[in-house]
This record gives C-alpha cells, structure tokens and sequence, in this order.
C-alpha cells in the first residue's frame, strides 16, 4: 500500500429535517475516528449558504488507515448504517497532496 498521506473530502448533502439528527450521531463518529491510531485528522463543517450542506475533510497516515476506518465498528454501525441514509447526496473523493 502507499505510504503517502491521504486526504478525504466528502461531501453531504442532508435531507430535509434529518440535519439535527446527523449533527447528533456526528459528535460520536467524529470523536471516535479522532481517535484512530492512522487519523491526522478529522473535521466537519457546514454551508454558509444551504445548512443542510456538511464537508467533512479528514487526514489519515496511509491508505491503509483509510481502510482501518472504512471497516472500523464505528464508521460501519453510526456513518453508513445510520448517517447514510439520512442523507440526499453523498460525494466522497480521496486526495493526495500535492504542494
């Protein structure tokens, strides 16, 4: 696997109404993938312009603690099985740095 660091961008786009609830089961998902031994970092903002828009922009070592996160306990049962289908859209991009 490479060893460079990888940037996520994800972009969320929450259905009517559900914004309260993701904010909520976010605060858990965001402390706990903090927390992951790979993590670099891990942030959530919001539109200034539409509310329902979240940019999560995380930080990780390597592909591989990607991996560790995309098959972590916490990712599984609070992002994709309770978080996904609140949302609208959803656009995830993985990134490398260049400069």
């Amino acid at each position: 696997m490479n060893q460079k660091a990888v940037y996520v961008y994800a972009k969320w786009q929450v259905k009517e109404g559900k914004l309260d609830l993701v904010l909520q089961i976010m605060k858990e998902a965001s402390q706990k993938s903090s927390q992951e031994e790979g993590n670099l970092f891990y942030k959530l903002h919001q539109s200034k312009s539409d509310e329902n828009t979240l940019i999560l922009f995380e930080g990780y070592k390597d592909e591989s603690a990607v991996e560790i996160h995309r098959n972590s306990e916490h990712y599984k049962s609070l992002v994709a099985e309770q978080i996904i289908p609140l949302l609208e859209n959803r656009e995830v991009i993985l990134m490398d740095q260049l400069f």
